[in-house]
C-alpha cells in the first residue's frame, strides 16, 4: 500500500472519503469492491483515534436491551458474526461472566435469553448459569458480599482493531482505491450547489492540492461536524455529542474470562488481553478540542475507585496501572440526559436533501461493531446518487486479505511447519494471518527476534514502512505493531526501531530524535486542565 499523490491530484473519482477510521476504511473497501473509483484521505494515521482507543470488543450491546433498542442489538449481533467470519485472525470469541449479587436472576436470564435469540446463527454458545463456587474458581476477584453466581455468555474480542481497518484499506487499494494518510482535507470544492471534491494539505511536505470527486463522504468520527463547520464556513446542522472513554491496562485479574460489571446506573468491563487486564470504560461528556483528549490522574483515580468498589478483591492502586488511553465516541444526539444514555446508533446524512449540497454525505455515530453495516448503507446511497450499476455488497462474506484460511489453528500449524523456530509466531499469525509470508520473506534472523514481551519484531517495522504506509514512529509503535500498547517501550527498543525507520525513510539525527520524543505525550498523564 503506497501513497499515490499523483493519482489523487489528477483523477476525478466517484467518491472521496474523508477519514480513515473504521467507517471510512470499511466504506473504501465496499465501494472499491463494487467497482466505484475511490479516493480516501486521512489527516493523521489510519485508525489513529477512536478506532484504536476502544474496548477492543466486537459485541452485540447487551446493555442496549435496557433501552429496548432491539434493532441495534440485532444489527450488532449480525455484524459481530460478520467480523468473526471476515477476520478470524483478528476477531476471536470471548467468554464473559455477568455476576449476580443479591436478587434479579430471573431478569438477567430473560435478557440473556433474548440476546441468544437475536444472535441465532451467530456461531457462539448460548448463555448458562454458573453457581457461586464454580464462578469463584474461574474468577476469584468476583468475591463480595451477596455473590450468588454468574451467567456465562459470549461476545468477541478484537486482537488489534487498528489492523482490521488497515486490512480493509489494503483490500480497497487492491481493488483500485487511491489512499493516503497524513493528507488533511480542508475546503470543500463547490460549484452551483454541487460538491466536486476537497482541497487537501500534505502533512509530510506541506503541499496543497485538490482531490476531485463526484461525491464526498465525511467519515471523520468525532471531527465530522467540526470538519463540516470549517469546510462550509457555517455551523454543521448535525452537531455531535462527544463522550470520553478511558481504559487502563493492569496485571491480570482473571485467567481468561471477561467480566461485565453493573456499576450503579452504568457498567464497566474487565477484559483479558494478551496476559494483562484491560479496564474500561468511562462515559463522560467532552466539550474540548478532540485533538486534546487524554487521561488525567483524576480519570485514573475515578475508574480505579469504581472498580475497587464493585470488585474489592482487586484492590487496585495507581501503581498497578501499566498504561492508559482515551478515546472519543461520536454520538448522534437523541435527547438523552447524559452520554451513557445516548444511543450508539449510526446515521447517514444526505446533505443534498437537507442543505442543498448535492453529492455530500456524512456517516455519523455508530461503533466499531456496526461500522461495516454503516459503510454498506453509505455505499448503497452513493451508488444510487451516481446512477451506476454495481453489484450488491459482499464485505460481510468476503474475508479480509489476512483472513483467507479455514481455521486459525490450521493456519498456525502450517506456519509452524514452514517457519520453525520463530519465537512469537502465534502473535505474528494473529497480526497478519495469511499475509505473514509477505512479512517474513527476506527477513534476517535478527529481525525475527521479539523486541518486547508482546512478540513484535523488526521484520514488522521494515514491512510497515515498505508496504503499510507507516510514516512516523508512532504509526509503527502504536498501530502497525502493538509495542506501545503495553506502555512506553524501552529506550533501547525505540532507538533500534527509529534507526531502521531512519534508514528506510531518510531521516537525519534530528528527525529521529524528534520522532522518539513525540511518543512521550502518549504515556504521560494530563493535568486536570487537559495539558500534559
Amino acid at each position: 500500500m503506497q501513497r499515490d499523490l499523483s493519482r489523487l491530484s489528477s483523477e476525478i473519482f466517484d467518491v472521496l472519503i474523508v477519514g480513515g477510521g473504521a467507517t471510512g476504511a470499511f466504506t473504501a473497501r465496499d465501494a472499491a469492491m463494487r467497482g466505484l473509483t475511490v479516493a480516501l484521505v486521512e489527516a493523521r494515521d489510519f485508525a489513529g483515534a477512536t478506532s484504536a482507543h476502544n474496548s477492543r470488543l466486537a459485541h452485540g450491546g447487551l446493555r442496549y436491551l435496557r433501552g429496548f433498542e432491539i434493532g441495534l442489538v440485532r444489527e450488532s449481533l449480525k455484524e459481530r458474526a460478520a467480523l468473526l467470519h471476515i477476520a478470524p485472525h483478528l476477531v476471536r470469541p470471548l467468554p464473559f461472566l455477568l455476576p449476580l449479587y443479591g436478587r434479579g436472576r430471573a431478569k438477567l436470564a430473560a435478557g440473556l435469553t433474548l440476546y441468544d435469540l437475536l444472535a441465532l446463527g451467530g456461531g457462539l454458545p448460548r448463555h448458562r448459569w454458573i453457581g457461586r463456587k464454580a464462578a469463584l474458581a474461574r474468577a476469584p476477584v468476583l468475591a463480595r458480599d451477596g455473590f450468588r453466581g454468574a451467567f456465562e455468555y459470549h461476545d468477541a474480542q478484537m486482537y488489534a482493531p487498528e489492523r482490521i481497518a488497515l486490512e480493509c484499506l489494503i483490500d480497497a487499494e487492491a481493488h483500485g482505491a487511491a489512499i493516503a494518510n497524513y493528507l488533511a482535507a480542508g475546503r470543500l470544492l463547490l460549484r452551483d450547489g454541487k460538491v466536486e471534491g476537497c482541497a487537501v494539505r500534505d502533512g509530510m511536505s506541506g503541499a496543497v492540492f485538490d482531490v476531485r470527486a463526484k461525491t464526498v463522504l465525511v467519515a471523520a468520527g468525532p471531527w465530522s461536524d467540526l470538519f463540516l463547520t470549517e469546510a462550509l464556513g457555517r455551523p454543521a446542522k448535525h452537531p455531535l455529542i462527544r463522550s470520553k472513554g478511558i481504559h487502563l491496562l493492569v496485571p491480570p485479574l482473571t485467567a481468561g474470562d471477561a467480566l461485565t460489571m453493573e456499576a450503579g446506573d452504568g457498567h464497566f468491563f474487565v477484559l483479558p488481553w494478551r496476559g494483562h487486564t484491560l479496564l474500561g470504560t468511562t462515559d463522560t461528556p467532552f466539550a474540548g478540542d478532540p485533538d486534546s483528549v487524554g487521561v488525567s490522574a483524576g480519570d485514573v483515580a475515578g475508574l480505579l475507585a469504581t472498580v475497587n468498589r464493585y470488585l474489592p478483591a482487586a484492590n487496585l492502586t495507581p501503581e498497578d496501572v501499566e498504561t492508559f488511553y482515551a478515546g472519543l465516541r461520536p454520538l448522534v444526539a437523541d435527547g438523552s440526559k447524559d452520554t451513557y444514555g445516548v444511543s450508539r446508533r449510526a446515521e447517514l446524512v444526505n446533505h443534498g436533501k437537507e442543505e442543498k449540497l448535492d453529492g455530500l454525505f456524512s456517516a455519523l455515530g455508530g461503533k466499531w461493531t456496526t461500522s461495516r453495516a454503516l459503510a454498506e448503507t453509505a455505499v448503497d446511497s452513493l451508488v444510487a446518487k451516481l446512477g451506476v450499476k454495481a453489484p450488491r455488497c459482499a464485505t460481510a462474506k468476503q474475508r479480509l486479505p489476512g483472513g483467507r484460511f479455514d481455521t486459525f489453528d490450521g493456519l498456525l500449524r502450517g506456519m509452524q511447519k514452514t517457519y520453525p523456530g520463530i519465537p512469537a509466531l502465534t502473535h505474528l499469525a494473529h497480526m497478519f494471518g495469511m499475509r505473514l509470508p509477505q512479512v517474513l520473506k527476506g527477513a534476517r534472523v535478527s529481525e525475527l527476534l521479539p523486541l518486547g514481551a508482546g512478540g513484535d519484531t523488526l521484520a514488522q517495522i521494515r514491512f510497515a514502512v515498505r508496504e503499510e504506509m507507516a510514516l512516523t514512529l508512532e504509526d509503527v509503535v502504536m498501530r502497525r505493531t502493538t509495542l506501545g500498547q503495553f506502555g512506553r517501550p524501552d529506550d533501547a527498543v525505540l532507538e533500534q526501531i527509529a534507526a531502521m525507520m531512519a534508514q528506510l525513510l531518510g531521516w537525519d539525527a534530528d528527525r529521529k530524535a524528534r520522532e522518539i520524543a513525540s511518543l512521550d505525550p502518549l504515556f504521560t498523564l494530563q493535568d486536570e486542565t487537559g495539558g500534559a
